[in-house]
């Protein structure tokens, strides 16, 4: 066997141990600072299409007060939340037990996320790895939700709409100067519409983020149920 056959099979069998001892997680490990509370890179605001939302919870049979509040009245979008993020992967559950949070602070933010379970799930699995008090971290959602236009043929959808999500983000970039196509993401489910997804810095404005356009839909074109209720 030649001297660099040799060598190749050694440092062959070298990356083979140290993949081994690095275990089977390590490809896809997060970031090196996971779970510290307010240590990450930008925010997500996540808009969800309510009318699908919907449409989907009836699908399942799913009646709960949250669907029942949220479902009886003609929302458009909505907030899911304002999720922190890494360059690579996201914290979540930051503090085990999270602090309970305050009942008047979710009262409050009803008119923008008009689910109280998801207020406090949100709060719970989000919020608590923002670095804010629970104030301070539902002031930033308010916050980052004015920052966000929503574009005019989509604040009272009274028919049924298909369209493609490229077409979607194109209306959203248009509606906000600054916003551009990376830093935007339109996610569905099987046909529907689920969510418009916005990146945005921890002082609240558009930034690029190629892992969460990665996740983008990928079909030519999605349906949005039109707002029902009230």
């Amino acid at each position: 066997m030649s001297d660099f056959i040799g060598r190749k099979l050694i440092a062959l069998a070298l990356l083979i141990a140290a993949m081994a001892l690095a275990g089977p997680g390590s490809a896809s490990a997060q970031d090196r600072r996971q779970n510290a509370p307010g240590e990450f890179d930008f925010y997500v605001l996540s808009l969800s299409w309510s009318p699908s939302y919907c449409e989907q919870a009836h699908e399942r049979g799913n009646s709960g007060r949250s669907q029942q509040i949220q479902c009886g009245r003609p929302y458009a979008f909505v907030v899911h939340g304002l999720w922190p993020q890494y360059e690579r992967g996201f914290p979540d559950y930051c503090q085990r037990p999270s602090p309970r949070l305050s009942r008047d602070i979710m009262t409050s933010m009803l008119d923008l996320m008009p689910a109280p379970g998801l207020i406090f799930n949100e709060w719970d699995k989000h919020g608590t790895c923002s670095g804010l008090d629970q104030r301070a971290y539902f002031e930033t959602v308010r916050k980052a939700r004015a920052a966000v236009k929503i574009p005019p043929d989509y604040l009272d959808l009274q028919q049924e709409k298909t369209i493609a999500p490229a077409d979607l983000e194109e209306a959203f970039i248009k509606a906000n100067p600054g916003l551009s196509s990376s830093a935007i993401a339109v996610t569905c489910d099987r046909n529907r519409l689920s969510e418009v997804r916005i990146c945005l810095s921890k002082d609240l404005q558009f930034r690029a983020c190629e892992e969460i356009d990665r996740r983008a839909c990928r079909r030519d074109s999605v349906v949005m149920p039109p707002m029902r209720g009230g």
